[in-house]
């Protein structure tokens, strides 16, 4: 008989953009994440849940709804589970300062490592300039971004029968459009400049689902990823040092069998509703 395998102990788990309600969102190795890890405190960095999509059509797998459970219960657990909204869920923003489950809803804060670093932990969709000055625009681009999730899954498909890996169509367009327009670096030097004028020693944001840490200008810039297209999350060791985790990659996943199994369940709830 197998022995269980303990799960993995951390001080601190950030993730964000999981997009629940959507269905490129990965719940399934998320779940398997969740259940795999422990940590004394979990941060959720923004757009945990798009209410923009589900404003547009309801699609909640259970799946989805696991992983809120999951998360509800760790904090029943003693977990501390703190909810900072992003602009996908920015209508939890009017509940800075409640409790939901034992979950703790705010604006952004500040967390101190186990070696001393401050970091602020922010969505970052506040320096997005398109988000912040021109909202039609980040909505008409959530709806082209869904759509490339979806192409993306056929491109896979057809690539899957040739015997080809999977490739993320909708992650190659958005460094081209890196390489044109400075997108990516300028959001970064935004979010470290804010963090300097915060007096803090480092940054933990999420918002445009590409997962890095690197040290820009003597500020400690960390962006936990998604749970979309790479499935990553930042952890905090015992000893305060911090990694960025690729879950799929680490767990051997199929990204392209993830996103036909959530596709499948969510005809089959259509169905019975």
């Amino acid at each position: 008989m197998q022995e269980d395998v303990a799960p993995e102990r951390y001080r601190t788990i950030f993730i964000s953009d999981i997009h629940l309600g959507t269905r490129g969102c990965k719940a399934e190795f998320l779940l398997d994440f969740l259940r795999e890890t422990e940590a004394e405190t979990i941060y959720l960095v923004g757009d945990i849940v798009d209410g923009w999509r589900l404003k547009k059509s309801w699609f909640w797998p259970q799946a989805h709804n696991d992983v809120v459970q999951k998360l509800l219960r760790k904090a029943r657990k003693g977990v501390k589970v703190v909810y900072i909204p992003g602009n996908h869920d920015e209508a939890f923003r009017d509940y800075t300062g409640v409790h939901f489950g034992g979950v703790e809803v705010l604006t952004d804060t500040i967390h101190e490592t186990a070696d001393g670093k401050r970091l602020l932990i922010i969505h970052g969709d506040a320096f997005d300039g398109v988000v912040k000055y021109a909202k039609w625009l980040a909505l008409l681009g959530d709806g082209a971004y869904n759509l490339l999730l979806q192409m993306n899954t056929w491109f896979n498909l057809a690539r899957r029968r040739l015997g080809f890996g999977y490739w993320s169509l909708s992650a190659y367009l958005k460094n081209r459009v890196k390489n044109a327009v400075q997108f990516v670096d300028d959001y970064e030097r935004a979010v470290v400049a804010e963090a300097r004028r915060r007096n803090v020693d480092g940054v933990v944001c999420g918002h445009i689902h590409k997962a890095e840490m690197r040290d820009i200008d003597g500020i400690l810039y960390v962006n936990d990823g998604d749970w979309v297209e790479s499935c990553t999350a930042c952890v905090e060791h015992m000893d305060g040092r911090l990694e960025i985790l690729n879950w799929a990659e680490m767990r051997n996943f199929s990204m392209l069998a993830a996103a036909q199994g959530s596709e499948d369940e969510g005809k089959q709830l259509g169905a019975a509703a």
